[in-house]
């Protein structure tokens, strides 16, 4: 048997709670996608709105600030929200990848420290941060331990690999410009067997998927997922290996219009992005310097973006024709979500216009 490439994509919408909402609360979903990308604070509630039946923020601000959801860097070296049991696995099979990035880095050589003593004095900043400590506070106390060390300092490097947290700051999406930190607590585990969780979870989330989609998800070396991968009872097709017992939707199932946060991660979670992403939109969509943009799923694949519109409303992008339909079905989903904004920020990832700049103009409504 060999897949369609649509049987994929609609599998990877079914697991991603694509095809529907559903009436789950905020821990379970988040189990049940495994991690959603967090680097800007509201694509979390916005990719939980796309997926929870009457999704209250609150909910979120609740699971952030009691500790049940934590914001980390994780895989991909990017922040991600976890639950608190999923953060404790992950961190230990991505802790490798999380030093190499930093200490293995010319910027941290040249700072005349070792590794050695970079590891002492992490040992003092966890101590420190035992409770919530905002980064001033943090780089004061590595300043007391190595002095000057010039750019980007010490803290750049420990704050990637170091078991941090980040910690509600407050804001319309829970996590302010003031950031804070604190020390999470993680039971010693066993690396490999850590990293075999993490592709278990990964291939229930996203799966069927192919080693190369699973080093494109992790950032990890291929060697080394397969060696992780031989801890595992899994089922393979092809190249494309699964958790047993999973279905795979058939390929003409309806798939709803959804306004998908940036950074979402079903659109960055393969080395094939055109399981969601048509190849001629990839660049436009994922810019150079890694912003992937709020996207139009139109049909289980990307057809445009969106952002709101100064004016109200929100503006969409489509970067081909749309039929009536599917502009009406995308119109009822940017009613919700401006509404849904509207309660927190309006002019949710203003940052970003820039990208909008030599976008297709032939098909841009305000909806």
């Amino acid at each position: 048997m060999t897949f369609s490439a649509r049987q994929l994509n609609r599998a990877t919408l079914d697991r991603q709670m694509l095809l529907r909402r559903e009436p789950v609360d905020v821990l379970t979903a988040i189990e049940r996608v495994m991690a959603i990308q967090a680097q800007e604070p509201p694509s979390p509630y916005i990719a939980l709105w796309n997926r929870i039946e009457g999704f209250d923020p609150a909910d979120l601000d609740d699971a952030f600030t009691s500790g049940a959801v934590r914001k980390a860097s994780l895989m991909r070296i990017t922040l991600h929200a976890v639950t608190a049991a999923d953060h404790e696995v992950f961190h230990h099979a991505m802790l490798p990848a999380l030093r190499a990035s930093r200490l293995n880095d010319r910027r941290f050589r040249n700072m005349g420290l070792t590794i050695e003593r970079a590891d002492e004095v992490l040992t003092h900043v966890l101590e420190f941060a035992a409770q919530p400590r905002t980064k001033p506070e943090l780089e004061e106390l590595l300043h007391s331990h190595v002095g000057e060390v010039g750019e980007p300092g010490l803290w750049w490097a420990l704050a990637t690999y170091a078991p941090l947290v980040r910690v509600p700051t407050g804001g319309p999406w829970a996590f302010g410009p003031r950031l804070s930190f604190q020390t999470a607590v993680i039971e010693p585990r066993e690396r490999m067997a850590a990293l075999a969780e993490l592709l278990r979870r990964y291939l229930t989330a996203f799966g069927p998927a192919t080693i190369p989609d699973m080093n494109q998800f992790t950032m990890l070396p291929r060697a080394t997922i397969r060696e992780a991968l031989e801890l595992l009872e899994l089922v393979r097709e092809g190249h494309y290996y699964d958790v047993p017992n999973q279905t795979i939707p058939d390929e003409d199932t309806p798939a709803p219009p959804r306004l998908m946060a940036m950074w979402d991660s079903t659109l960055l979670a393969y080395a094939d992005r055109s399981r969601i992403i048509p190849e001629q939109y990839r660049k436009v969509v994922i810019r150079n310097n890694g912003d992937t943009l709020p996207t139009l799923l139109v049909d289980g694949h990307v057809a445009g973006v969106w952002r709101p519109h100064e004016d109200g409303g929100i503006e969409a992008t489509a970067f081909h024709a749309l039929s009536k339909r599917q502009w009406a079905g995308l119109a009822e989903e940017a009613k919700a979500l401006h509404k849904f904004l509207g309660d927190r920020e309006p002019q949710v990832y203003r940052r970003f216009a820039r990208w909008w700049t030599g976008l297709p103009a032939d098909h841009v409504r305000i909806l």
